[in-house]
């Protein structure tokens, strides 16, 4: 009876303690947010910020593009990740394995990254330019400048491209609990081709859709490096970021932080309801796994080719940012007019980049450090625990993936100027603390998933062996529970370690000094620099590039299928 009461103690201090650092880190920073667009500089209650930014052509007209962005990301997001997942789980073609595995790569590289590139293919002067004059369909002195008429689409392309692989990974973990007698059963009564699908197929992986959708929809609503980097400035995130340089003075910021977050949530609650809504009635996995079908070689060809051409072009201002890194010069001229490694040296020799990836391994590493040890504590209490407060718990830990990133770092702004209680985390004196602070809040989520999943799978007939044998929790957590886990920590740290590196968001609005940018910060700066900076910026986001791929690669090795688990809300 005492070691039951002691146990129930230590559970609520667990609970308690895991809540207070939510509340403190989490909750206290939106509520600051919140609160900038509510009160006047005297501090009395106002909505006057608010229906001014709506009163605003210019602000309005921001919000509509952010959400035209989001929207049509999404829906781009949805139809190529679903597609490819079905693709890639039904039929078997010559080259699936080798594209399937570059099928999750663009979710690896920030689309900021990605932006430079597509400056160089697109601009007045750039690589398809340069083709149309070759051919003969463009006049020399009369050229196109794409990036100028075709922001907008850019902007969506990068968006869609980068996020794809997060519809995918949901859908390819649904696929894998599709009952596949129940296809079988249809198709014996001759309900076949697409009718199957909606009837059978569709309703089991709906909600997973749905997850995907909303986590694509708000990621892609606070996009902030692709529309700074393609020069769109009439979208809402960048003119947050712009309107830091006079927050003092420009009260609306906080407003317009307030509508992005307001947008966020109604999102986040539609999901949530479509979701509740969207539950099979015939979830129950079968007892075989599917074979995928060897398609004819006429189909097999095009099927391959349909899949290449996806991968080919989410890859491909990767591919040009890899070139402008390598070009001695590429300027009119559909490739580069000479290689040379002398950008990578440059980017290797300057007084920004090597301090700036020491900064980023300082950051990341303690972050994921923090996120490892608070994901399993999580995991444990909701998995194992069974507390009344559990489910509660683990929809508060999931709620990082459902508030952007820049409404966050704009939070950890407000908590810590001057005045305040965490006015020692000021990010003009040293961002170290709010980084590592936001990075693990962000990317919290993905650790207690892959956690939790480890422990779903890890027999409690084991544990209850140890227990037996008169090992108490701790030995038990230790010798039986801990190896077990391993890999799924692993994983789980590996890819949020993988994400914080290339954070845009809280690195370019929290790093305000040279000596502490992080990498997604330094790669900023430098492309702003005239002569050469453009390429170092390539030539760094390149190293970043390969770095965050055999990261990737790494988790993929450890989950499997099973890494789409990590994106559900």
């Amino acid at each position: 009876m005492k070691a039951a009461v002691g146990k129930r103690k230590v559970l609520v201090g667990v609970v308690g303690l895991i809540a207070a650092l939510l509340a403190l880190f989490f909750l206290w920073p939106l509520a600051e947010s919140v609160r900038g667009a509510f009160t006047d500089p005297s501090g009395r209650p106002t909505f006057a910020y608010v229906a001014a930014v709506f009163r605003n052509p210019i602000y309005l007209e921001g919000f509509r593009n952010s959400l035209a962005i989001a929207l049509c990301a999404t829906v781009i997001a949805d139809v190529v990740g679903v597609g490819i997942a079905l693709l890639l789980d039904r039929c078997e073609f010559p080259g699936r394995r080798w594209l399937g595995a570059l099928v999750p790569l663009p979710l690896l590289v920030p689309p900021f990254v990605g932006a430079i590139g597509l400056k160089q293919l697109l601009g007045r002067f750039g690589a398809l330019n340069a083709l149309c004059v070759r051919l003969g369909i463009m006049d020399a002195d009369r050229p196109i400048d794409w990036l100028s008429q075709g922001r907008f689409a850019a902007v969506v392309l990068l968006t869609a491209l980068h996020l794809y692989p997060i519809v995918y990974f949901n859908v390819q973990a649904a696929l894998g609990g599709v009952n596949v007698e129940m296809e079988e059963a249809a198709a014996s009564l001759g309900c076949r081709g697409f009718r199957r699908f909606r009837k059978i197929t569709l309703p089991t992986i709906l909600p997973s859709v749905f997850a995907a959708t909303s986590i694509v929809l708000i990621w892609g609503l606070t996009e902030l490096g692709v529309p700074l980097l393609c020069d769109f400035s009439r979208v809402t995130s960048v003119q947050i970021f712009t309107g830091l340089k006079d927050i003092a003075r420009n009260p609306f910021v906080y407003a317009l932080v307030v509508i992005v977050l307001g947008a966020t949530v109604v999102l986040y609650v539609a999901s949530r309801w479509l979701l509740g809504r969207t539950r099979p009635a015939f979830a129950a996995k079968g007892a075989r796994r599917r074979r995928a079908r060897r398609l004819p070689p006429f189909a097999g060809f095009w099927a391959g080719a349909a899949l290449a051409t996806v991968v080919g072009a989410a890859a491909l201002p990767n591919v040009a940012v890899g070139l402008l890194a390598l070009a001695k010069d590429w300027y009119g001229t559909v490739l580069p007019s000479g290689l040379t490694l002398d950008h990578f040296r440059a980017a290797v020799s300057h007084d920004m980049v090597i301090p700036s990836i020491g900064n980023s391994l300082r950051y990341v590493a303690l972050s994921t450090g923090f996120d490892l040890v608070l994901g399993t504590v999580i995991a444990l209490v909701v998995v194992r625990a069974r507390s009344p407060g559990a489910a509660l718990l683990d929809a508060a830990a999931m709620l990082p993936l459902a508030v952007p990133g820049l409404v966050m770092a704009f939070g950890y702004l407000a908590i810590s100027r001057e005045g305040h209680p965490l006015s020692f985390l000021n990010p003009a004196r040293d961002p170290t603390g709010l980084l590592v602070i936001a990075y693990a809040i962000r990317r919290l989520p993905f650790v207690v998933r892959s956690a939790a999943a480890g422990l779903a799978q890890i027999a409690v007939t084991l544990e209850e062996a140890a227990a037996t044998l008169g090992a108490g929790p701790l030995r038990t957590f230790f010798a039986v529970t801990l190896p077990l886990l391993a890999p799924h920590l692993l994983a789980g740290g590996v890819f949020a370690f993988a994400l914080s590196m290339l954070e845009v968001s809280d690195s370019l609005i929290l790093a305000q000094r040279p000596a502490t940018y992080p990498i997604t910060k330094a790669i900023y700066e430098l492309f702003q620099l005239l002569g050469d900076g453009r390429q170092v910026a390539a030539a760094l986001g390149f190293w970043a590039m390969l770095f965050l791929i055999v990261v990737i690669a790494l988790a993929r090795s450890l989950l499997g299928r099973k890494l789409g688990n990590i994106f559900r809300l």
